[in-house]
């Protein structure tokens, strides 16, 4: 049996995860600087953040872009504490991260030692598993461990807590490190046969594709299934960039980024088959309940299962389910005509897109510049493969809606969970950056979240992650404000927006990032064009644009506290 021994437990961590070959790592360390100082003789890089929660948001963006384990690493107390939305987000998003942390010595526990806090207890609600290692020799094999739990079955994150004294002891393990890499599981023959014999019998199918089925679609066979049964397609938000959005059968995002004429088909079909789903709220939004839509669920592990309506769930890899389907489905003749409604509907879409994208032009005339004029120039100048990172605020919900903007062959989304914590894409786009190498990344975020990013300017200088920030500006928290008016009306003694400047000029400019401020539409595609060309050049560049309270995304008749109220038509 080989082993390899290291000088301390964080020089143990160190090495595996240049095993990992993991480029970068995200953290703000605590008064321990061992995992710093064992950095020095490799090659991976640490982002060094100002705010643990928009660290652990960064390692988040970061998973979710490239499909692998992300690592995040916090002090203990507070900085745990502070670092606990993040793994919210991370389990929500099903992201495989792993965040590790400092903790109280075993010696101390209990005696009211400097942040003493019951760390375990706080971090189990949001982590797959959570570990202390006392005992160093065991280090190597919670490494691993760690590595498998995060990235099988349903992602998510997981915790290591390596308290004073362990930290500082020699390790020795098994060499070499373990592989890391997710196993694909086939879903059980029987079990398929009946989803397939389900679909066959279906005249008006329509396709369900979510964040589960990241990573899994590399050769477009979603595309070519939907074409078999003569599906539409539609995504959850968190699925937008699995699936090409230019194909013929794309009809846009479920639930509740769905428009008319897109909300018909809803109303017509017969079975919907969701790859990679747990069907929350926002993608089951206006769904209509005809005694029970069947659905057949194909998910990664049982804790995704939704068994509330009729149908059958596949447990099994998306990849590999979608191809066992296909042949299970080879020689299937579908209904045309539904291929023609769908196709039709499609087109409906973009008709209406149109006017509306008109008409919100016109309104914003002399207050701003209208989003979808924003997402139009975007669409002009950055190239086609660009990964928009999104927020899920009250402009910024414009680019949720397909197709004011459209995810196109090559092109990807990252946004946030069900959870939507304020600033998280902002964060997050570090990370998606530094994950995706030359692809380039746009963040559209409201003025808001962008506030809650803004002390890691300095970081995102540092870290050499060329990102594009498009901030609309209307003044603070738009969808707070909108509702206060819906309660109060204009008269209010309370407020959540004003006019003042921001400062993120002067805090972009002196950090070396561009910076623009666009309050017309007469100065919209120079502005973008030229950002595009800072971050071309590595380097990063902020746009504030300044829109109107009253341009609210299309679907949407008014806000009505979590949720709008929506269109008839």
């Amino acid at each position: 049996m080989n082993t390899i021994s290291f000088p301390t437990a964080w020089a143990a961590v160190a090495d595996w995860l240049g095993h990992l070959g993991l480029a970068t790592v995200y953290g703000l360390p605590g008064d321990d600087m061992d995992l710093l100082g064992a950095l020095e003789s490799t090659t991976v890089d640490m982002v060094l953040c100002r705010d643990q929660r928009n660290a652990v948001h960064m390692a988040c963006g970061h998973a979710l872009a490239s499909g692998r384990l992300a690592v995040c690493t916090v002090g203990k107390g507070p900085a745990v504490t502070n670092a606990l939305t993040g793994l919210l987000e991370a389990s929500s998003a099903a992201a495989p991260l792993l965040l590790v942390a400092g903790g109280t010595g075993l010696d101390r526990v209990g005696t009211g030692a400097f942040q003493e806090l019951d760390q375990l207890a706080a971090v189990r609600p949001f982590t797959k598993w959570a570990v202390r290692v006392d005992r160093p020799e065991r280090l190597p094999a919670v490494l691993e461990k760690a590595a498998a739990v995060a990235v099988n079955g349903t992602p998510g994150p997981v915790y290591v807590e390596i308290p004073d004294g362990t930290a500082q002891q020699p390790v020795t393990g098994i060499a070499p490190w373990r592989p890391a890499a997710p196993h694909r599981l086939a879903p059980d023959p029987d079990v398929l046969t009946r989803a397939a014999e389900l679909i066959a019998a279906a005249r008006r199918p329509l396709l369900l594709v979510g964040g589960g089925a990241r990573h899994r679609n590399a050769d477009r066979a979603l595309e070519g299934f939907a074409g078999l049964l003569g599906a539409g397609v539609f995504t959850t938000a968190s699925g937008r960039g699995t699936v090409a959005e230019d194909h013929p059968l794309f009809c846009g995002v479920s639930g509740l980024y769905t428009v008319a004429p897109a909300t018909a088909l809803w109303e017509e079909t017969d079975l919907v088959v969701a790859f990679g789903s747990r069907l929350e709220e926002t993608a089951t939004f206006g769904w209509p309940d005809r005694g029970g839509l069947p659905v057949v669920q194909v998910v990664a592990a049982e804790d995704s299962v939704v068994a509330a309506g009729p149908g059958i769930h596949v447990l099994g890899d998306v990849g590999r389910t979608v191809s066992g389907l296909a042949e299970l489905l080879a020689g299937h003749v579908p209904d045309p005509s539904w291929a023609e409604r769908v196709t039709a509907v499609r087109s409906g879409l973009r008709d209406r897109a149109a006017g509306r994208a008109s008409a919100a032009a016109a309104a914003a005339a002399g207050h701003g510049v209208a989003v979808s004029q924003v997402l139009a120039a975007l669409d002009r100048a950055v190239p086609a493969d660009r990964i928009l990172v999104q927020e899920n605020g009250l402009q910024d919900m414009w680019s949720y809606f397909h197709p004011h903007w459209t995810c196109g062959t090559d092109g990807g989304s990252v946004v946030p969970s069900e959870q939507t914590p304020l600033g998280f894409g902002a964060a997050a786009a570090v990370g998606v950056k530094l994950a995706s190498g030359d692809r380039p990344v746009v963040a559209v975020c409201g003025d808001g979240a962008f506030n809650l990013f803004r002390t890691e300017l300095p970081t995102l200088a540092d870290s050499g992650a060329a990102v594009l920030y498009v901030v609309l500006d209307n003044g603070g928290y738009g969808w707070l404000q909108s509702n206060l008016d819906r309660v109060s009306g204009p008269g209010s003694r309370f407020a959540f927006t004003d006019e003042r400047p921001t400062g993120t000029g002067e805090l972009a400019r002196a950090h070396g990032l561009g910076h623009w401020s666009v309050a017309g539409p007469e100065d919209l595609d120079d502005a973008v064009a030229q950002a595009w060309e800072y971050c071309a050049k590595g380097v990063s560049a902020v746009i504030e644009v300044r829109v109107a309270l009253t341009d609210q995304p299309p679907g949407m008749d008014g806000v009505a506290g979590d949720f709008p109220h929506r269109e008839d038509a």
